[in-house]
């Protein structure tokens, strides 16, 4: 049962199951006011975000949603150390023009997923900005001194590591990371940080920071860390993580990645990171329990995420693609479903003169026939389609109507699909 909150951005969370940790005295400070100023980091590890930073970047939607002001910190900073929350080992360490590209790439890919509008709208920051001007002296004099080493081995964070190894650098993390709470808050009002479980650590650690600097009170919340019901960590697939990157991951790619969660996990997931209604969620959950195998909560999730990441041009292409890629017909696919689709099947160039041999044709497309007589077995069993149409023995490739007057979608059974490109 969701704890008696009294504010609504909590009492929101609470049902969503995104409360593991929360402060004392937080609820009572947004029950005065909704318009708190959160942050959460961002790590520049890489140049793009993936599915698992989605978690982060729904809750300070939420915050928004509710008249609170984000505040997305992308760590150039603190990125050139790395956080030993939640890792065995220690992070191999970036030279600045990477840490500059990673840093431009996610804060494009920011600016796209908070509303940065208006006066009270998000703010996207980099901690670059003043851990770069800091002295040792003066970090060690006005941090350092306020959290004694006792502290800091305390907190779990450092604790799980070091048996393993923890090296002084990562463990001055937890320092870097009070003082950005430190800073965000005496320069941009910031009152709340927010994350998952594993950096409650790194939060508290901050709130007592700002007590004793600021003579302030501040807050935190996290939430639990996801996994999927197998135990396997959420966001990751037999490829490696899913990112929001449409040149890593294709939109394509990314719609089934939702699609594909099972069944066992959509309930847990879907009020996680939907942004529609609690009553909405619960009637989508309601249909997925009725008819589970029309994934009808996979489907909403896939579409949202989607639509949510790379707009709403490239959701539909990969939703029509996706549909002809099921079963649905191919004559219907517009000119950006195809494009999808082309990067998502095995393709081969042609002329259009060799379509008179339509057995030829087939044994040429890899994943097809393996040679002629294969082939016209295949159109014998009638097992065979071109966009759309199913083949005959005496099949005249010809007659077929191309796709966008250069695509012929060559279907063998259910899911096996070649693309013929007859570009001229």
């Amino acid at each position: 049962m969701a704890a008696p909150y009294r504010s609504k951005l909590l009492v929101d969370f609470a049902q969503r199951s995104l409360i593991h940790d929360v402060s004392a005295g937080l609820d009572d400070r947004l029950a005065q006011s909704s318009s708190v100023a959160a942050y959460i980091g961002f790590d520049p590890s890489a140049d793009s975000l993936h599915v698992g930073h989605l978690m982060g970047v729904l809750a300070l939607r939420r915050l928004q949603l509710h008249g609170g002001r984000p505040i997305a910190l992308v760590g150039g900073g603190t990125g050139m150390i790395g956080d030993p929350s939640g890792r065995s080992a220690e992070r191999n360490l970036l030279d600045r023009p990477t840490l500059d590209a990673n840093r431009a790439s996610i804060g494009a890919q920011l600016t796209r997923l908070l509303d940065f509008t208006g006066a009270s709208g998000a703010l996207l920051l980099d901690n670059l900005e003043w851990l770069g001007n800091v002295g040792m002296i003066d970090f060690l004099r006005d941090t350092g001194k306020h959290l004694t080493v006792g502290y800091m081995l305390a907190k779990d964070s450092v604790k799980s590591r070091l048996d393993a190894g923890l090296s002084f650098t990562e463990f001055s993390y937890m320092l870097l990371q009070a003082n950005d709470f430190r800073h965000l808050c005496e320069h941009h009002d910031c009152e709340m940080q927010m994350g998952g479980s594993d950096q409650w650590g790194n939060i508290t650690a901050g709130i007592d920071l700002i007590r004793k600097r600021l003579g302030r009170s501040a807050y935190g919340l996290t939430w639990p860390l996801l996994t999927k019901s197998d135990g396997t960590k959420f966001g990751k697939t037999a490829d490696g993580a899913v990112w929001l990157d449409a040149k890593k991951t294709s939109p394509y790619q990314f719609r089934q990645f939702w699609v594909q969660i099972a069944d066992n996990d959509i309930e847990n997931l879907l009020p996680r990171f939907s942004l529609q209604s609690l009553d909405e969620v619960n009637a989508l959950l309601d249909a997925q329990r009725d008819n589970p195998a029309s994934r009808p909560a996979q489907r909403a999730l896939a579409r949202e995420m989607t639509e949510l990441v790379h707009g709403k041009a490239a959701a539909d292409a990969a939703d029509a693609a996706a549909a002809i890629l099921f079963g649905g017909d191919p004559m219907t696919a517009t000119r950006a479903a195809m494009d999808f689709i082309a990067a998502e099947v095995p393709a081969t160039k042609m002329g259009t003169a060799v379509l008179a041999d339509a057995a030829g044709v087939l044994a040429a497309l890899p994943g097809i026939a393996a040679s002629k007589s294969e082939a016209r077995r295949l159109l014998t069993q009638k097992s065979v389609r071109a966009n759309g149409v199913v083949l005959a023995a005496d099949a005249d490739l010809s007659a077929v109507p191309l796709l966008h007057d250069r695509w012929m979608l060559v279907r063998k059974g259910k899911t096996t699909y070649h693309l013929v490109d007859f570009a001229r």
